[in-house]
């Protein structure tokens, strides 16, 4: 079984574990190298947990790939939080981005979301992300954390992957939330190193608050749960301008032990390409296999 498990991130329902893992395989490598590693992954060692598929549509002959969706599809709540969250974090890293008034605050009314989506078309992040596939993506958080058949589902398969050969854990934006929840319903597992990147996990109310196993009070203030034994290493990379790892240091929400670190992806901010050869990425691999 694999050394090495990768989790992929949110909108790649069209895609498999195959496709993914010929991506990641050569990513993960070239970030060994930048930390001086010697060793090379080889095509055995690494397993992608594909669950993009829980999210995609029975095949129909005259539909494909996302359905269409429009701002009127954003439902008021969840999805329109995010979004607003979203823009917020936008705004903040590009200067490009028209920051949301007063008005936009109120998150689910018509105008706010059309306004929120219309800002976003148009910044670094999601240049050139059609609007029905940022709405696609509001919905993938959205049915992953309220959906109990989907979020099983989701998890198994992170968990089939993990065998007791399974040294390290990598997962991207939602799949590190899919990861640290299969970590957390595993105990006993021999993962060495999980890292987290683009992760949305440290996002309080909307993420935090609803994981499985649910947060515990520390000093009144909710404190995640460790997704394994005392010796895991869990490393978190953020890039400033990552929109999705909306809280870039997780030792608040998780406890001091989390290495939170920020990396420079340039314009493809949320790109786990651009996360997996980063030589931090590459070190901290290097340390779980070792």
């Amino acid at each position: 079984m694999a050394r090495v498990v990768g989790v992929h991130g949110i909108g790649k329902q069209l895609l498999g574990e195959e496709t993914l893992r010929q991506q990641w395989l050569p990513a993960l490598n070239d970030g060994l190298k930048r930390a001086g590693a010697t060793e090379r992954l080889a095509d055995a060692d690494v397993a992608m947990a594909f669950y993009g598929d829980v999210f995609r549509p029975e095949g129909e002959y005259l539909a494909v790939g996302d359905p269409p969706y429009t701002s009127q599809d954003v439902e008021a709540g969840f999805e329109s939080e995010l979004l607003l969250s979203w823009w917020q974090a936008a705004a903040a890293s590009d200067p490009g981005v028209v920051p949301p008034g007063a008005e936009d605050t109120l998150a689910g009314t018509p105008r706010s979301v059309q306004a929120g989506l219309r800002a976003l078309s148009g910044s670094r992040f999601f240049a050139g992300v059609a609007l029905r596939a940022m709405v696609s993506d509001l919905k993938q958080v959205h049915r992953y954390l309220l959906d109990p058949q989907l979020r099983v589902r989701a998890r198994g398969r992170v968990a089939d992957q993990i065998s007791d050969d399974t040294r390290v854990v990598v997962a991207h934006s939602l799949g590190s939330v899919v990861a640290y929840e299969a970590l957390c319903a595993r105990p006993g597992h021999g993962v060495r190193a999980l890292v987290t990147i683009g992760s949305p996990l440290g996002i309080p109310h909307l993420i935090l608050h609803r994981l499985q196993p649910a947060p515990i009070q520390l000093g009144g203030q909710p404190r995640g749960v460790w997704p394994g034994r005392e010796r895991l290493v869990w490393t978190n990379l953020a890039e400033d301008g990552d929109v999705v790892a909306l809280v870039k240091d997780l030792r608040p929400a998780f406890g001091p032990h989390v290495r939170c670190a920020r990396v420079h992806n340039g314009s493809h901010a949320h790109d786990a390409a651009a996360y997996l050869t980063d030589r931090l990425c590459g070190q901290t691999v290097k340390d779980g296999l070792a």
